[in-house]
């Protein structure tokens, strides 16, 4: 790591932590560290790229992305790896929480037409518990060592909170990318940057569901595919989600951050070309961007490791004509069909004296909900990039692609920083 990413003040926030008990930062193992763990619990199937980029993606625990890295065996583990949790060894009906950096879920998580409430059941933590189908069980996998990429399978049944049901066949694929689909992806601007001299791991899961039950009907509820990344959240982490400018009267809250409560101040900022949101794992605190107001790119910067991470996702060219299934609690929550097209998620304790799930922050995409006719698809792609390399470089592609530069991101969310 260069020496000008080293700063001061994590050495005192750090101290401070420590003086107060609390896990500032999720753990840090290196590569292949994690890798030799998962393999001691499940079978990990690992993709391997150029310049040491490696991709750890774990079949049986329902096909997860848990791990990767830019540096081989001994390069940071950038996945939120639940090692307390993997080594007990239970099941927890509510989440098993192994950790993953990209897991697939569907969507909505709350409203009338939740696949997380049972049918009645007031909407509150008590009652939250992960579909079964997602929650627990293999993917079908096949690859062989050496393959650029890994495509798994499963059949899953799903009810929602108004007694419809789902009968889906579920595929995942995780493949490597190069520097000729980073170009495509990211355009003229930042492609050249992102393929060329940066130590980075590059990689997309193409995530497909295809109804293999009656027709759908938007009266009893539609899903849509909703991916989360788990990251290991630090003092020094800072969520970047550019979004569309313009008036609030015509398009809208910049962001929604209710879902929890609100947001202290000094924990989420709306600049002009981004919002802002500490990932540090001490507050829990969710917010998302609306079909009128989101980019298909968001991300995140971790001081501390020089690391700049970028999401980016397939979206519809107007989101607007499209639905979006509404994730918010409550049997009365308006409009199920005007959700968030992005999320980003920071861990922390639900309430005084309960501990939270982990020290982690998520970077989540959805897709387009549809009332898909028996035998029709619905495919969403996310891609995940980290990148490492001298502040200066990574400065630029943080222009290029969020529109805001590290300075003023260390500035605005890391007072007493440089």
């Amino acid at each position: 790591m260069p020496m000008a990413w080293r700063i001061v003040r994590a050495a005192v926030v750090f101290g401070v932590a420590g003086v107060l008990g609390l896990e500032t930062r999720g753990e840090e193992m290196t590569y292949g560290t994690v890798r030799g763990f998962l393999g001691e619990h499940t079978r990990v199937v690992e993709l391997s790229g150029e310049r040491g980029a490696r991709v750890a993606v774990c079949p049986e625990w329902q096909g997860r992305v848990m791990t990767s890295t830019c540096g081989g065996d001994d390069g940071v583990s950038f996945g939120f790896v639940n090692r307390s949790f993997i080594e007990a060894g239970k099941h927890d009906p509510q989440f098993n929480n192994y950790g993953a950096e990209d897991r697939m879920w569907l969507s909505p998580e709350g409203g009338r037409f939740s696949l997380w409430f049972a049918p009645g059941a007031a909407q509150t933590l008590a009652n939250w518990h992960t579909p079964p189908a997602l929650n627990a069980g293999p993917y079908e996998a096949a690859s062989t060592a050496g393959d650029a990429s890994c495509r798994m399978s499963r059949r899953m049944q799903l009810q929602n909170a108004s007694a419809a049901r789902f009968d889906l066949a579920v595929t995942r694929e995780v493949r490597l990318l190069g520097g000729e689909d980073l170009q495509r992806l990211f355009g003229r601007a930042a492609g050249p940057m992102l393929a060329g001299g940066v130590r980075r791991v590059a990689y997309e899961t193409v995530n497909s569901i295809r109804n293999c039950g009656p027709d759908m009907h938007r009266d009893d509820g539609m899903v849509s595919i909703w991916i989360l990344g788990m990251l290991n959240a630090g003092p020094e982490t800072v969520i970047v989600v550019p979004y569309r400018p313009g008036e609030e009267e015509s398009l809208g809250p910049a962001v929604k951050s209710d879902y929890f409560g609100p947001v202290p101040a000094d924990r989420l900022k709306i600049l002009p070309e981004a919002i802002l949101l500490r990932a540090d794992g001490q507050y829990r605190a969710k917010i998302g961007t609306s079909q009128r107001r989101a980019k298909n790119v968001l991300g995140s910067v971790d001081f501390a490791s020089g690391t700049l991470t970028l999401v980016q996702f397939t979206m519809p060219d107007d989101p607007t004509c499209c639905d979006y299934m509404n994730n918010s609690w409550g049997l009365d929550a308006p409009a199920p069909y005007s959700g968030d097209v992005a999320n980003a998620y920071n861990d922390g304790p639900p309430a005084p004296g309960v501990k939270g799930m982990g020290a982690f922050y998520e970077i989540e995409s959805l897709s387009p909900a549809a009332a898909l006719g028996s035998g029709q698809s619905l495919t969403h792609c996310h891609r995940t990039l980290h990148l490492q390399a001298d502040r200066a470089v990574l400065d630029e592609i943080a222009r290029a692609v969020f529109g805001v530069g590290l300075a003023r991101i260390e500035t605005e969310m890391l007072p007493g920083g440089r």
